[in-house]
């Protein structure tokens, strides 16, 4: 998109701090002053296809509550970048870890919980589920789910269509994607559906995580990977306070590369490459 400079400019001066007051607000995400040219790139259509003079009647629009607009808003503010086994160190603590111990320690009850917050397109999810099927062979006998959460009903929408392409199969071996997804090659390019005994696992929910929770459940293993860093301490602090309610002693949260909560939450210690157990 082509930047009118004047208008920018505008923006800048008149409408940045306000929408992304309104961005931290509906999303948690913390803007920093170098947002500027990426949040005027990424709204200035939504402007123009709206008929609105400038970026203030938009900021009216959000203030007034407009959930259809505010979901849009959120859609186009919030960053989408995975694939699946990304940081694959993590699937295989769940493949030789965590999984085997959850075998165990629920050999009586049969009954496995996961969440994926923050699931973007769903390639962590799926993920998670070719991990679940190949360590519990008789996976049929057990009552395992997956809840998989994200705040962009985009990304929701292509999480059931469950059809990925391109960069995102980049991790998966031939022998995965021939197990798994039901592959097309046209022009050197694959086209992958993702086979139906792994959706069957998934349950795939809009979910704002600065909202109250529409749940009361406990989650054994909690995967919320590359969501806090855009988020300031508070935040985060606030958000691993609702983590552990929803977990017990020994139960296990997965972060991203670059967070760390160590300093913002006595509720977890680490027990392996940005993995925590609930204390």
């Amino acid at each position: 998109m082509e930047i009118n400079t004047q208008q920018k400019q505008e923006f800048e001066s008149k409408h940045f701090d306000s929408l992304r007051r309104l961005v931290t607000k509906h999303t948690g995400i913390k803007l920093a002053d170098s947002k500027v040219e990426m949040v005027y790139r990424r709204f200035a259509p939504r402007i123009k296809k709206l008929g609105l003079d400038d970026f203030g009647e938009y900021c009216k629009i959000l203030k007034s509550d407009d959930y259809e607009e505010i979901t849009r808003f959120s859609n186009i503010i919030t960053t989408n970048h995975t694939s699946f086994f990304r940081e694959n160190h993590h699937f295989e603590y769940l493949s030789n870890t965590r999984l085997p111990e959850l075998k165990k320690k629920k050999s009586k009850s049969r009954r496995i919980r996961i969440w994926s917050a923050g699931c973007s397109s769903g390639e962590e999810a799926y993920s998670i589920a070719m991990v679940l099927l190949e360590s519990i062979p008789d996976i049929d006998c057990w009552d395992v789910k997956i809840l998989a959460t994200d705040i962009n009903t985009d990304c929701l929408k292509k999480c059931e269509q469950a059809i990925y392409s391109g960069k995102s199969l980049e991790n998966i071996s031939r022998l995965r994607l021939k197990r798994w997804f039901q592959c097309e090659e046209k022009n050197g390019r694959i086209r992958a559906q993702v086979r139906p005994e792994l959706q069957s696992l998934i349950t795939f929910k809009a979910l704002n995580l600065m909202e109250e929770w529409p749940f009361s459940g406990q989650f054994d293993v909690i995967l919320c990977r590359n969501v806090m860093i855009y988020f300031d301490k508070t935040t985060q602090k606030k958000l691993i306070d609702k983590f552990s309610r929803h977990q017990k002693t020994g139960d296990t949260l997965i972060i991203g590369h670059s967070e760390n909560i160590s300093m913002i939450s006595d509720d977890y210690s680490i027990c392996g490459q940005t993995t925590y157990c609930r204390n």
